[in-house]
């Protein structure tokens, strides 16, 4: 700030907890600078080929910067860039932050889908990889389901598949976390979020899970017996009708903060931002009677 002259933009592009941008820009607003907390998603695919952008802050600084965030945003459609202005104060660090619990109840979906189709089908990872992937080329269409077949088939330097090797324990970087504490703080029912959650603070007790494995060994020699194919389909439409439910909690969280920090939110547009770039990128955007999710 010393540095920096009345009218300078400053640009927060990192995960930053939305209030900590609200108050900066408070901050920053009486010094005469500018603020912008930005939400940017799509990992190592989107530092390549574009990322969805989700500036919020001081609308001031919008005029300054849409060129160039636009330009470096990903382009979907007939070059629609997935970025806008989201709104005030910590509005786009919010939305990322939602953007990420979706993300976490996407994952979590696809291992429950994962689970059934290898503890109760009893596919190998082969037959799950082109399940995944003919499942790609419908409604489910979307960036975590094609990694997901990839991920399946993908085998070690001794031909066996990688994936069942790997520790089941997952890490969180805490804005999954912070979806769900919000949906608590203003009233929201994001329940799928808040279980995606949970089930990665369980797969992190490994060693508690291993110990109560010894005394509860769970169902022994269940198999199934009826259509493999009919269930199989059974589970893809659960699937795609779960990860409906998971966006629309989501965009239930965002128009309750909305209404909480009087946020002027446009719905529409922030499903339009997460059709490329992003890490639940996926072409299908839901119409709803509210809108366009």
């Amino acid at each position: 700030v010393p540095l920096l002259e009345a009218g300078d933009i400053i640009i927060d592009g990192g995960n930053s907890e939305y209030r900590d941008t609200t108050r900066r820009c408070k901050s920053l607003k009486e010094k005469g600078l500018l603020f912008v907390g930005s939400g940017v998603s799509g990992g190592e695919e989107g530092a390549r080929y574009g990322p969805s952008l989700m500036p919020g802050g001081h609308k001031e600084a919008w005029p300054h910067i849409k060129d160039i965030f636009q330009s470096i945003a990903a382009k979907v459609g007939t070059g629609e860039p997935c970025c806008d202005w989201v709104g005030d104060e910590g509005a786009g660090h919010f939305v990322k932050m939602v953007h990420n619990g979706i993300e976490y109840g996407d994952m979590q979906l696809i291992c429950e889908a994962y689970h059934l189709m290898k503890d109760v089908l009893g596919m190998d990872h082969d037959e799950m990889a082109q399940a995944f992937n003919n499942w790609n080329k419908t409604e489910l269409d979307s960036f975590l389901i094609e990694i997901t077949a990839n991920i399946l088939k993908y085998r070690d330097s001794d031909g066996t598949h990688l994936l069942p090797k790997i520790r089941d324990s997952a890490g969180q970087k805490g804005t999954g976390k912070w979806t769900a504490i919000s949906a608590l703080e203003y009233g929201t029912p994001v329940t799928l979020i808040g279980e995606a959650v949970f089930a990665r603070c369980l797969s992190s007790l490994k060693d508690e899970r291993v110990e109560a494995s010894r005394s509860l060994s769970g169902p022994q020699g269940v198999k199934f017996s009826g259509d493999k194919a009919v269930f199989l389909e059974d589970i893809r439409k659960a699937l795609y009708a779960s990860k409906i439910i998971s966006y629309a909690q989501g965009f239930m969280l965002l128009r309750q903060a909305a209404k909480e920090f009087g946020w002027s939110l446009n719905y529409g547009g922030i499903a339009l931002m997460w059709r490329g770039g992003c890490i639940i990128r996926r072409k299908t955007i839901v119409k709803c009677h509210k809108g366009s999710y």
